[in-house]
């Protein structure tokens, strides 16, 4: 079992399935191609099928070298998740989850170290992100009711109901075509709707979008801090291993000089 684990953790295998997972996500955009579909198609199942059957005994060897603590892992259920979806055949009404193939290539996230610690990090301030995006909600709320009312009846095309208004205003808050498109035609029938709008685009565009990205910066700074303890541990442990070893080769040499010591006292 030790050998098994020692394969399936060695750095060969690693990039083994790193190259088969690259390669498998070529092969899913070749198949997008129909020209390409039509003259190498038969080749592409076949490698595809070969790609599955590679995974499969992966996470079958992985299972049996790691037993319940597989499970407990919750990157090593995103793989088995991954390679049960692609063992459901892709017919009938299963066809829609021939699309979750697409799914493999995320395995690069399980494999690759710095992009796992990544989402690792992203995952962590998921909560800081919660207390943004309800703040952003009632922002958005707000602003969406206030074009109801003011917008919905000379412009019902954008503002002529809630969810009309949600759908503008936020195509408003990512600045795409929001002055010539949206905002300076409602200004020829309302001079003065800059005031509205101005302050919006203030609030949910320049503050609630870059307390976003201070938030993300922030949890990348903590991860590099992380990182760097490692580090330390990992030189304290080199260090103490070292020690170790000097104070073994030490001990070995004062035994020969007691020995030696001994030899002359008894001649």
């Amino acid at each position: 079992m030790q050998k098994i684990k020692n394969l399936v953790e060695s750095k060969k295998f690693q990039n083994f399935i790193i190259i088969l997972i690259i390669l498998n996500g070529i092969t899913m955009g070749l198949e997008t191609s129909k020209p390409i579909t039509q003259a190498y198609g038969s080749l592409i199942n076949i490698f595809d099928k070969l790609v599955i059957t590679i995974f499969t005994i992966e996470i079958t060897l992985r299972i049996y070298a790691n037993r319940f603590s597989f499970f407990k892992d919750p990157w090593s259920l995103f793989d088995l998740f991954v390679v049960v979806i692609s063992l459901i055949p892709s017919n009938g009404s299963f066809q829609v989850l021939r699309i979750l193939r697409v799914l493999r290539l995320f395995r690069l996230i399980t494999i690759v170290p710095q992009m796992r610690k990544i989402v690792a990090a992203l995952i962590s301030v998921i909560p800081g992100m919660l207390s943004i995006v309800g703040l952003m909600s009632l922002i958005f709320y707000v602003f969406a009711i206030m074009a109801t009312s003011l917008y919905s009846n000379s412009f019902p095309q954008w503002f002529g109901t809630l969810g009309e208004s949600f759908y503008s205003l936020f195509q408003i808050m990512t600045l795409e075509s929001w002055s010539m498109g949206i905002v300076r035609p409602i200004m020829e029938v309302h001079p003065y709707a800059w005031a509205f709008f101005v302050p919006f685009i203030f609030v949910a565009t320049f503050i609630m979008i870059n307390l976003v990205v201070a938030i993300i910066v922030d949890a990348m700074a903590i991860l590099k801090e992380e990182e760097k303890k490692d580090d330390k541990i990992e030189e304290v442990q080199v260090s103490k291993s070292e020690l170790k070893t000097e104070i073994i080769s030490l001990k070995k040499d004062i035994q020969e000089l007691k020995q030696i010591v001994l030899k002359l006292n008894l001649k």
